[in-house]
């Protein structure tokens, strides 16, 4: 039986039976025979969410050939490294600009109040209950650190988690943030009866603008006494920057073949832990706790414990730390919104 190969010309008649897809980017379809057939699939997506202005200054084939594929690899990773994909940044990027437009306000309907919750003062009976049911649960916990920042605001011009935490010591952020751990990881396998000590794993959320330099910062202080295997660093990849309301992606003014792109947010944390596989690991090894914390914090694991064992007493799913806010003051709070339709949320 003879064998065919479809090459990317086969793959653009197959493409063409459902309509002329390329005319609105000529310079594109003039260059579909240097594409793979996954790269026109890419280029007919791009035409299709209105992106046609991306080809708008393409050569002819003998041009820049290199380049042009160079290109389809961003895409392709801008592509795979959204939930839904390109077409999906692209929709809801027009939805949230569409309501900005029109002024739509998402929290219409809604009235704030303050959430129930538990009030944990440092050091009274309460707290202590609290904070050793927390540090016995720490054998079952993961510590997830976002760090995708650099200092620049604070006059700073590297990463975050260099910075020192106090000046007396001089001990930067990451290196409080794994003795705090590994603190916790000792004391933990201490409470509990006849069980061997777990190590406590420890992921750090990176960005372009931080993955070597947070990786070196930990090499080079030899982890800080942690053992490199409880060390996972997870690059969080940037996504494309907008160039107008109507969500077209915008083109590098130096480059026409690179799209701009910036990072996405913190949010990312989540769907990385999802895709790294970390979670079915994690669960798999009878971990119940994910405690999520940022870069400059250093307050925080005076906390922490406590708050880890309000949630083990009282079952919570999701648990959040904040301290009291007054009025008027410039720090974020959690608060409880309560919809006309009685459906209510926590953020």
């Amino acid at each position: 039986m003879a064998s065919t190969v479809e090459s990317p010309a086969d793959s653009l008649s197959k493409l063409d039976i459902n309509g002329d897809w390329a005319s609105s980017a000529p310079n594109l379809r003039n260059n579909l025979s240097l594409l793979s057939p996954d790269q026109i699939e890419l280029g007919k997506m791009l035409l299709e969410m209105g992106q046609s202005h991306l080809f708008e200054h393409w050569p002819e084939p003998g041009v820049d050939d290199e380049q042009k594929r160079a290109f389809f690899d961003q895409v392709a990773r801008l592509n795979s490294s959204y939930p839904g994909g390109l077409a999906s940044y692209i929709n809801t990027a027009r939805e949230l600009l569409a309501d900005s437009k029109a002024g739509k306000n998402p929290f219409d309907g809604f009235t704030p109040s303050v959430p129930s919750g538990e009030s944990l003062t440092f050091g009274d009976n309460s707290f202590v209950q609290f904070e050793e049911t927390g540090v016995r649960e720490m054998q079952n916990a993961a510590f997830v650190l976002v760090a995708g920042g650099l200092g620049e605001r604070l006059g700073y011009n590297g990463i975050k988690v260099a910075l020192p935490r106090e000046s007396s010591s001089g001990t930067c952020y990451l290196q409080h943030y794994i003795e705090s751990i590994l603190a916790l990881q000792d004391a933990s396998s201490r409470l509990v009866e006849g069980g061997s000590p777990k190590q406590i794993p420890f992921v750090i959320m990176t960005s372009d603008d931080t993955h070597a330099r947070t990786l070196e910062l930990l090499e080079s202080n030899s982890y800080f006494g942690m053992n490199p295997t409880q060390v996972k660093l997870l690059k969080q990849e940037k996504v494309a920057c907008l160039d107008d309301n109507v969500a077209r992606l915008a083109v590098d003014p130096r480059n026409k073949y690179v799209i701009q792109t910036k990072p996405h947010g913190h949010g990312d944390v989540h769907s990385l832990l999802y895709s790294s596989g970390l979670l079915n690991l994690w669960r798999h090894a009878g971990l119940r706790w994910v405690l999520f914390f940022q870069d400059t914090n250093g307050l925080l694991f005076k906390a922490i414990p406590a708050a880890l064992g309000v949630s083990a007493t009282k079952q919570y799913h999701v648990n959040s730390l904040a301290v009291p806010r007054k009025a008027k003051e410039a720090i974020g709070g959690i608060a409880k919104l309560t919809h006309a339709d009685g459906n209510s949320i926590v953020m």
